[in-house]
């Protein structure tokens, strides 16, 4: 509980912000039966997030830019560690998933970003992925302007505070983003999408990239 006299309690809201009231629910990826529709989210124009940047608790504080490696996909998430079942759930479905996309899956990076860093240190930001992810990439600030600036463009929101009895309340939105090579957010999962619609995704997904190559 990391000095805390009182259990943490974790509630989850998704909490849709106005710019997904505009949302293109296609993705140009035609074939014979139609132009695919994916299970996640597609935001027009895509947001451009590349320049955005944390440190990186698994490699000793370097920053991580929210940038996929060339040719591959970055799926980011925000949460905590201390999250009773949104967060282990949602990190469960993507590993599940990403079993299902055969070698594609390393050509994809998972970034965990926590939104409780007074409790999540940098070791338990690793050791928290890692359980998950053996390569996955822990994200941490102490900045609280800097993690509002980086969350902002996404679309993110998260709330951490202390109920006067003691108990700590923490709300976050529940979504995974996938960003592309190039820093753009492709592609937007909300919290219970099934790992074989996330697949499917990646798999149309890499099936561009392949072709833009």
């Amino acid at each position: 509980m990391h000095g805390m006299s009182a259990p943490n309690r974790g509630r989850w809201r998704r909490r849709v912000p106005a710019a997904l009231l505009a949302l293109s629910l296609l993705v140009a990826a035609c074939g014979e039966s139609g132009p695919y529709i994916p299970a996640g989210l597609v935001r027009t124009p895509y947001p451009e997030v590349g320049h955005l940047a944390l440190p990186e608790s698994t490699n000793g504080g370097a920053d991580f830019n929210f940038r996929a490696q060339p040719g591959e996909l970055l799926l980011l998430y925000f949460g905590y560690t201390g999250c009773p079942d949104i967060c282990p759930t949602t990190l469960a479905d993507l590993r599940a998933a990403l079993r299902q996309i055969g070698d594609r899956a390393e050509r994809v990076e998972v970034a965990f970003v926590t939104i409780d860093p007074d409790r999540d240190a940098d070791s338990v930001m690793t050791a928290y992925i890692h359980a998950f992810f053996a390569e996955g990439h822990g994200l941490r600030t102490d900045d609280p302007d800097l993690l509002a600036t980086v969350s902002a463009p996404l679309g993110v929101n998260y709330s951490v505070s202390a109920n006067p009895d003691g108990y700590i309340e923490v709300v976050h939105s529940a979504w995974v983003y996938v960003i592309d090579e190039q820093g753009r957010l492709l592609l937007m999962w909300p919290f219970g999408t099934e790992p074989e619609d996330i697949a499917e995704d990646l798999k149309h997904l890499f099936k561009d990239l392949d072709a833009d190559a």
